[in-house]
Order: structure tokens, then C-alpha cells, then sequence
């Protein structure tokens, strides 16, 4: 998957400028993509030259002007060739994976700070997207949602967000906890 598809995915909810692409990238696309925002104007200004996305300048009065970009015929024509295509397994590449892997011979109890930590800010996303959730389905329940919603596709992203956070969350803790338990146990001997 490219950073375009990304994006060509998060604008058929209509038009956003590029800030507020950013933003959706921070709360409901980033838990399967991340984007730094100056990558997100590089593609946007890409895929507008390529014609996959049209761009249109709103005149504002008392704030700079800004541009809303929408998806294409061809945008959407991409997208079909994007999901025709088989998807490749995700590989995770986690610094605090690295580290723990090396728990025997590091000092535990800084990573322990930093799966506490990690933990932490797991249960803030959880919030986060529980949040999102709520406000996706509004006063409908999850099922009726997923049965009658307009757009159900960020909501399952979503929800693939929160079962990935709380598995986060549920290692660290047992990872802390472990590591703790063996430190104590060391101590004593």
C-alpha cells in the first residue's frame, strides 16, 4: 500500500483540505497508516498533477485561503485497481519489540518505564478511537450500524484500531509485570 491510497481512502468521506486530512490521519487513519503531514501535502500535490484528486481554492475573509481536495473518477478508478490487487501480510517493525528481545541483558527497569509508557499510550488511543466509534455510529447500536451504515469502512478500520491497541496494551502489562516478577525474584536470591 502507498501513502496515495491512504489518501484517496480518507477523501471519500468528501472534501477536506489538507489540514484536515492531516487530522484524520492523527485520529482514524493512523491506526493503519502514518503519515507526517509535509508527506501528506507532497502526495496530495502529486496526486492532483497525476489527476486523481481535483483541488479547488475557498477564498477565506479574515484566514489565509485554503484548497479542499476531492476524489476523482480517476482517484476512485485507482482505488478499484488498489483493492483488486492482493494485500500483503503487514510485518511489524517495533524498536520496544528489539528491546525486549534483549530483557536478559539490558537494565529492566528502564524497560519497564518504557512498556508502562507504551501502555499508557495505548490506552489513550483506545479513548481515542472508542471515541471515533461513538460519533461514526451516532445514536445507532453497532450492529444496526454495521447492517444500515452509510460508510461502514472507517468504523471497521477503526474497531481493527481498538482491538490492536488493547492487545498492545494487555502485552505491555504482562511484559512489566513478567519482567518485574523475574527482577523480584532475582533480588531475593
Amino acid at each position: 500500500m502507498a501513502l496515495r491510497h491512504a489518501l484517496l481512502a480518507a477523501l471519500l468521506d468528501g472534501e477536506l483540505s489538507g489540514y484536515q486530512l492531516a487530522k484524520a490521519f492523527d485520529v482514524g487513519v493512523a491506526n493503519f497508516w502514518y503519515a507526517q503531514p509535509q508527506q501528506l501535502y507532497a502526495e496530495l500535490t502529486r496526486l492532483e498533477r497525476q489527476g486523481l484528486v481535483a483541488g479547488r481554492e475557498v477564498v477565506q475573509e479574515s484566514r489565509p485561503n485554503k484548497r479542499l481536495f476531492h476524489v476523482t473518477d480517476a482517484g476512485l478508478a485507482e482505488l478499484e485497481a488498489f483493492t483488486a490487487a492482493s494485500a500483503r501480510p503487514a510485518f511489524v517493525r517495533d524498536d520496544l519489540m528489539v528491546k525486549v528481545q534483549a530483557a536478559e541483558s539490558v537494565d529492566t527497569a528502564t524497560l519497564i518505564d518504557q512498556l508502562t509508557e507504551r501502555a499508557d499510550i495505548a490506552r489513550a488511543r483506545i479513548e481515542l478511537f472508542e471515541a471515533l466509534l461513538r460519533r461514526l455510529r451516532g445514536d445507532r447500536g453497532e450492529e444496526d450500524f454495521l447492517r444500515h451504515g452509510d460508510r461502514i469502512g472507517p468504523y471497521l478500520t477503526c474497531l481493527r484500531g481498538v482491538a490492536f491497541e488493547q492487545e498492545n496494551r494487555d502485552w505491555c502489562l504482562r511484559t512489566v509485570a513478567v519482567l518485574e516478577e523475574r527482577r523480584h525474584t532475582r533480588a531475593r536470591n
